[in-house]
């Protein structure tokens, strides 16, 4: 008991300090930090093919960030937002009720696929299937954002839309989603929300394509992972 409560005590301290620093600089920033670190624990190249490695907590904490991110375009992205925040809680809560045996992701898909429950509805593999995909959403944007540098607000939206999550939502969300385009914030004040206190246009630049280099080989490689699964064709219901 008391092992597990200093272990409570160690999270909740981690959890505090990435707060204070979140104050400090920019949600990239830190989400590149995390990233890096995800490639870092990655098994070698000597590890077997077969199990492949999603490590829980570092992915999710990214995809908190992100959050944060899609914060800065208004309600534009309240709904979506609304449902990362919701699948993030989903799989915090598996992975909180055995931290050990869920640290892998993969694991989590595994068993549900044993159990014949991962194409549920209310399953943990639809919940990691949509958080992908949203994630694809964001860094779609980024890239569209550093490619296109004329490119008005409401068009690199629409387009990251179109290429990521437009293929495989109902026509009631995608209907939703061209009323929320409307809100859309114009280029000049996304990239200045996003770019902190300190930052400039050129360093924001750098921070997304560092951003994008890391994040895109391992949504390839959970793409990989959601296939072998039989997940990656399901839409929404």
């Amino acid at each position: 008991m008391q092992a597990q409560d200093e272990g409570q005590k160690e999270d909740i301290e981690v959890e505090m300090k990435r707060r204070r620093e979140m104050e400090k600089g920019t949600e990239m920033r830190y989400a590149i930090e995390e990233l890096s670190l995800i490639v870092k624990l990655k098994p070698g190249d000597n590890h077997a093919a077969s199990a492949p490695h999603i490590p829980t907590k570092p992915f999710l904490y990214v995809c908190n960030l992100v959050i944060q991110v899609l914060d800065k375009l208004g309600p534009t992205m309240a709904v979506l937002r609304q449902d990362i925040h919701q699948n993030v809680q989903k799989l915090e809560m598996v992975h909180e009720s055995d931290p050990l045996l869920n640290s892998n992701l993969v694991e989590i898909l595994k068993k549900e696929a044993s159990e014949g429950n991962a194409r549920k509805d209310t399953s943990c593999s639809r919940a990691f299937l949509w958080l992908t995909r949203s994630m694809d959403f964001t860094l779609a944007l980024l890239q569209e954002l550093t490619k296109e540098p004329e490119q008005r607000m409401e068009q690199v939206v629409e387009e990251s839309y179109n290429n990521t999550l437009k293929p495989w939502h109902g026509w009631i969300s995608s209907a939703a989603f061209k009323v929320a385009l409307k809100l859309v914030p114009d280029r000049k004040t996304f990239t200045n929300t996003l770019m902190g206190k300190d930052g400039n246009n050129e360093s924001l630049k750098e921070e997304m394509q560092t951003l994008i280099s890391l994040f895109l080989p391992l949504l390839e490689e959970i793409h990989s992972i959601l296939r072998v699964y039989g997940l990656d064709r399901l839409k929404s219901t």
